[in-house]
């Protein structure tokens, strides 16, 4: 790539030439516009006059009025210079161009001067169409430049400035031609490329606003997304939770009542077993229900800070135990390797793990024919060596539920068990088998991978590719 071609990137990345964003003007800066426009013109209007008080427009052939309109015409695009920026800049420096033949006297004004200056800014810093922006200011800057050399070489200035110095007495370095020359050129750079410079930061500087204000509202969105979602999950907790407990309860009722009524008359001590069953899930059921009711009332620390914790691993022997019944017989085996890996489940893992024995063993009383049902949980901690090799899994925990049964074809549920099973295994990062077995019956296996111990053996690595611990 050439120098060029470099230097023209550059260029075009000063004026935002890739950018996707354009400036909009707003709904109330037309007024702003025309306040600007007044102002000027009431400048404009107090400079020529004392321009013509002074009589600097002898020669001039133009009528009054003719010199009125000359300068006021110059100040209609500042009302439409944020709508239409290009053409405002064409268009200023144009009526500064005409002024300078016409009125050189007033052209050379600071007012004139600066209005010509605000055209150009105004364009830079407006325009929408930043490619064609480079075009409108190198066509400026071609104009100017070929201007000031027709003027340094076919005009008058330099012999008038000449005369001027000689007359004075100049006593400079240089002779007074090549100074009017490098003063000429150093104003003239200094102009425009001023107002070029100036237009571009404040192009930019209403870039970054906008940016500023979108990258606001889209906090504004994405945090007002987090809380619906914040609240849609909460709302399927309590779902969950509350499917979860009557569902079981409720379950252990019906089937701990059923068969109370079919033993009451020939096996009493049966019957007052099973009642004692309803007794035990009824009030179980109810003191589930009042601490998930505290924790809503209370707010999110209401459980662990007032009531007991969830159930975990250490109740599934007591929910095993309540699911028995005359006629249903429930196993329960907790295997762990090594002994006490139950204790370092993380507790929403052991809650998650709990709900869905729970769930599996009242769907085995709604909709399957069994009479034996085995839950096993089991709890595998790796190894230090093993975490590593794992990629930072720490084991896993796994509860697997089986029966005898056959599925009960008049039975139907709602399906609303088997989705918060779903979502309570896939909040883990866990994975489940559901479906009969060859030799009979119907299995639930889900398991859960568990998180790195910290207290794990700390690995060093030594050179050879051995690990040691």
């Amino acid at each position: 790539m050439s120098s060029w071609s470099q230097r023209g990137e550059r260029f075009g990345a000063l004026l935002g030439v890739d950018e996707p964003w354009e400036r909009q003007p707003g709904p109330r800066q037309f007024v702003e516009d025309a306040r600007i426009a007044g102002v000027f013109a009431v400048l404009a209007v107090c400079t020529l006059e004392l321009v013509r008080s002074l009589g600097l427009f002898d020669g001039v052939d133009l009528a009054v009025w003719q010199q009125y309109g000359l300068v006021l015409v110059g100040l209609v695009p500042l009302l439409v210079r944020r709508r239409f920026p290009l053409s405002v800049a064409v268009a200023s420096q144009a009526h500064f161009f005409a002024v300078a033949v016409l009125l050189p006297s007033i052209a050379y004004q600071l007012v004139f001067q600066f209005l010509c200056f605000f055209g150009l800014y105004s364009g830079v810093a407006w325009a929408r169409d930043r490619r064609a922006l480079i075009v409108v200011i190198g066509g400026v800057l071609v104009f100017m430049s070929g201007w000031l050399a027709w003027d340094f070489s076919l005009g008058n200035s330099i012999a008038k400035m000449t005369q001027d110095a000689t007359k004075h007495g100049a006593a400079g370095l240089m002779s007074p031609a090549v100074a009017w020359v490098f003063y000429s050129v150093l104003i003239n750079v200094v102009f425009f490329g001023g107002a070029i410079l100036l237009g571009q930061n404040a192009w930019r500087s209403a870039r970054r606003s906008a940016l500023i204000v979108e990258q606001a509202e889209t906090i504004a969105a994405q945090a007002s997304e987090l809380a619906d979602h914040a609240v849609v999950q909460e709302r399927l907790r309590i779902a969950r939770e509350l499917h979860d407990v009557v569902a079981h309860h409720v379950s252990v009722i019906g089937v701990q009542a059923a068969a109370a009524r079919r033993v009451l008359t020939k096996r009493p001590e049966a019957a007052a077993q099973a009642l004692g069953n309803i007794e035990n899930a009824s009030r179980q059921a109810v003191g589930e229900m009042r601490a998930l009711l505290g924790t809503l009332r209370s707010g999110a620390d209401a459980q662990s800070a007032s009531r007991e914790p969830g159930p975990g691993i250490g109740e599934l022997a007591a929910l095993v135990e309540h699911a028995r019944s005359p006629g249903f017989a429930v196993g329960y085996e907790l295997v762990e390797e090594p002994s006490g890996a139950a204790d370092d489940v993380p507790a929403p893992m052991a809650l998650s793990l709990y709900r869905i024995v729970q769930e599996a063993l009242a769907n085995v009383r709604r909709h399957s024919s069994a009479n034996r049902v085995g839950v096993v949980v089991r709890v595998r901690r790796s190894k230090a060596a093993a975490v590593q090799a794992q990629g930072g899994c720490g084991g896993y925990v796994e509860a697997e539920v089986v029966d005898n049964g056959r599925p009960l074809g008049s039975t139907s549920g709602t399906g609303l068990g088997q989705l918060g099973m779903r979502e309570r295994i896939a909040s883990h990062r866990g994975t489940v088998e559901t479906g009969p077995r060859l030799a009979g019956g119907y299995r639930v296996r889900v398991r859960f991978p568990l998180p790195q111990n910290r207290s794990a053996e700390v690995l060093s690595a030594v050179p050879g590719g051995q690990v040691t611990s």
